[in-house]
């Protein structure tokens, strides 16, 4: 299959380019390289890709129709994998605009040139900030999400709405993720456990909002790419949560990071943030009936890949702004 991929050096969607290329795809990558987090990772992770036969790159930005429609028409993919996104909640407040200029415009521009030129399949990242502060755990897919508490959340869940109005009106299969709190090598340096590990090992203060009891469903990078290969089957219109189905504390998490550095963490505790809930769990019995997908990372596994990455760029991983 040739497949389109978008935000391709971002960390979930390098990860997905990657196992695209085992399998022996052809991946028309797209990534604007903008500066929402240091762009020094994004460069890295596109350096890995960059050698790779069957790998074609493009510095595109998704919100641009026309440059868009120039790549995508000549490039004729089988599919489209629309990783490209502005994340982060707390971001999304200070400037929310360039949040729905990525994740609803670029979306709509996406789904426009699946109906154009007649690409059958459309697979979208979401997020599980979409479900808001739910009381009822885990999350399932049916719960409603009509009350999101960011802009981040609101802008990913238009997203979502629109890809439904494009498969009911022109058939466009699409498969819809809920990604849950990823982490893994070469991760986003505005999440937790990029901060906590470089924190933790610079003996700097670990700074937790809140009581460090908040719960959330870490999952493996790769687990997520695996599972974001296999939404291109054929699905009708689905919304599935990937995560890794045990949720623990950050507490809990402090204490695996600990282990793996063999050092110990001076945690401050700063007032709980009004946008972080209470915890976040992902049913994922709908992934596993119709994808056949489970995780298959420990949290424990999963730290420790993304301390052994630290550690080998240790220069790249400790000068990128947090």
């Amino acid at each position: 299959m040739k497949i389109l991929l978008t935000g391709t050096a971002g960390f979930i969607a390098s990860r997905v380019a990657h196992i695209l290329l085992d399998r022996g795809d052809e991946v028309v990558g797209l990534d604007l390289m903008n500066d929402a987090y240091d762009p020094r990772l994004k460069v890295w992770r596109l350096a890995q890709l960059e050698d790779r036969p069957r790998f074609h790159f493009h510095r595109t930005d998704i919100s641009d129709r026309a440059a868009l429609t120039e790549v995508v028409t000549e490039a004729q993919p089988d599919a489209v994998i629309n990783l490209a996104a502005r994340a982060g909640v707390r971001q999304s407040i200070d400037n929310p605009w360039v949040y729905y200029e990525t994740n609803v415009v670029g979306t709509l521009n996406l789904l426009e040139l699946c109906h154009t030129l007649g690409i059958p399949k459309f697979v979208l990242s979401s997020t599980s900030s979409a479900y808001g502060d739910q009381t009822t755990q885990p999350f399932t897919e049916d719960m409603p999400t009509d009350r999101p508490l960011s802009p981040y959340a609101a802008s990913k869940k238009a997203a979502e709405v629109l890809a439904y109005t494009y498969h009911d009106f022109y058939d466009i299969d699409v498969t819809v993720f809920r990604y849950f709190t990823v982490y893994g090598p070469a991760g986003r340096p505005d999440m937790s456990i990029f901060r906590f590990i470089r924190w933790v090992d610079q003996g700097l203060p670990v700074k937790v909002f809140g009581d460090g009891q908040q719960r959330r469903d870490f999952t493996f990078v790769e687990d997520i790419a695996r599972g974001t290969v296999a939404g291109l089957t054929k699905v009708g219109y689905e919304i599935i949560n990937l995560g890794g189905d045990g949720p623990v504390s950050l507490l809990q998490l402090i204490a695996i990071i600990e282990e793996k550095l063999g050092k110990k963490a001076n945690i401050a505790f700063q007032p709980p943030n009004p946008l972080d809930v209470a915890a976040t769990w992902a049913d994922i019995s709908k992934a596993e009936r119709l994808l056949g997908w489970r995780p298959e990372s420990t949290l424990e596994q999963g730290v420790e890949a993304a301390v052994e990455w630290y550690r080998e760029n240790h220069a790249l991983a400790t000068s990128v702004e947090l």
